[in-house]
């Protein structure tokens, strides 16, 4: 066979095997020369709690940590996005059972950094700061070295009282985050009318002096002005009695809580204690008999789900204020 040949019938056969690689790398290079489609929303940047992040699409593997941030994504039907979660304080509320049961539980209270990695998280979501510890390992800043996005409840960073609209916030975000903002706003209109509704249980009402009993013996553990429980005090048609306690939560002398003469003690059911062992701690101290709350054994009861920045606040107005 002359060389002309043989060169044609190379360039024959090449051809022939080429013709289906070309089509496939066609139809392959076809999909990369055009720009990805982004979700509706996207990107989508938001500055929470001094961390500015900009996502290009919707997080699909969440890790929750504390029970308010639980209950936000599940309240936005986003079960399916939840590759883990940890630390609850009470019972999740009967409508979110089967969805948590079904999420993967990764400590009874917070994973170490190596068990939260383990779960491949691309986002964690934290109620409170302590779930961010450094001396833990589980900084925002050490899981955005290892390319996991993160958000705070903006209770746990808040620099002045917060208030419904903080809720709002909070759920709009998280929804805005995760793409479903229209379910976000349409619970936010639900909260709207519920809160409404509360308003007009309370209208005529003069404030009751409240006290929050959250825990402690040597001193009490109350709710200051810093929180939302402040907010849902007053909306239930309280006042609470250390509202000028520049904390969600911090330390009150037992002689302040007398001077400060509640007519109600709203006991915050949670933990290892019960209500009833709390309930007797108070009415046995002789340091308070002459409290006006003690005296008439006025008592309200709240878990403490309800009265943290997540999506139980607007109904635990309505609860304290049938209470009260």
């Amino acid at each position: 066979m002359s060389r002309p040949i043989r060169a044609t019938l190379r360039v024959l056969i090449a051809a022939a095997l080429l013709t289906p690689l070309a089509a496939c790398s066609s139809t392959s290079d076809g999909d990369t020369s055009k720009p990805e489609s982004k979700a509706p929303g996207f990107p989508y940047t938001v500055t929470n709690c001094g961390v500015k992040t900009t996502y290009d699409a919707p997080p699909k593997r969440a890790v929750t940590m504390n029970q308010h941030a639980t209950e936000v994504m599940l309240e936005l039907g986003l079960k399916d996005r939840l590759a883990g979660t940890a630390y609850l304080d009470d019972k999740v509320l009967p409508k979110y059972a089967k969805a948590y049961a079904d999420t993967p539980v990764l400590a009874k209270e917070y994973p170490s950094y190596e068990k939260l990695l383990a779960a491949n998280p691309d986002f964690v979501y934290g109620g409170y700061a302590s779930a961010f510890l450094a001396g833990e390992g589980r900084s925002r800043a050490a899981l955005a070295k290892s390319g996991i996005e993160s958000r705070l409840n903006v209770e746990g960073c808040a620099k002045k009282a917060v208030t419904m609209d903080d809720v709002y916030r909070e759920v709009r975000q998280v929804g805005s985050t995760f793409g479903v903002r229209a379910r976000a706003d349409q619970w936010v209109s639900g909260a709207e009318r519920e809160l409404a509704d509360a308003a007009k249980k309370t209208q005529d009402r003069e404030p009751v002096p409240v006290f929050v009993y959250d825990s402690g013996d040597k001193s009490a553990f109350t709710a200051g002005g810093r929180g939302i429980g402040n907010d849902i005090i007053e909306r239930a048609g309280g006042r609470n009695v250390f509202a000028d306690l520049d904390k969600s939560f911090g330390d009150a002398s037992w002689e302040s809580v007398v001077d400060r003469n509640p007519e109600v003690i709203v006991i915050l059911d949670y933990g290892g204690t019960t209500v009833a062992q709390k309930k007797k701690r108070l009415l046995d101290d002789p340091v308070l008999a002459d409290v006006p709350a003690i005296k008439h054994k006025r008592f309200a009861t709240l878990p403490l789900s309800d009265a943290v920045t997540g999506v139980r606040a607007p109904t635990a107005v309505n609860k304290l204020a049938d209470q009260l």
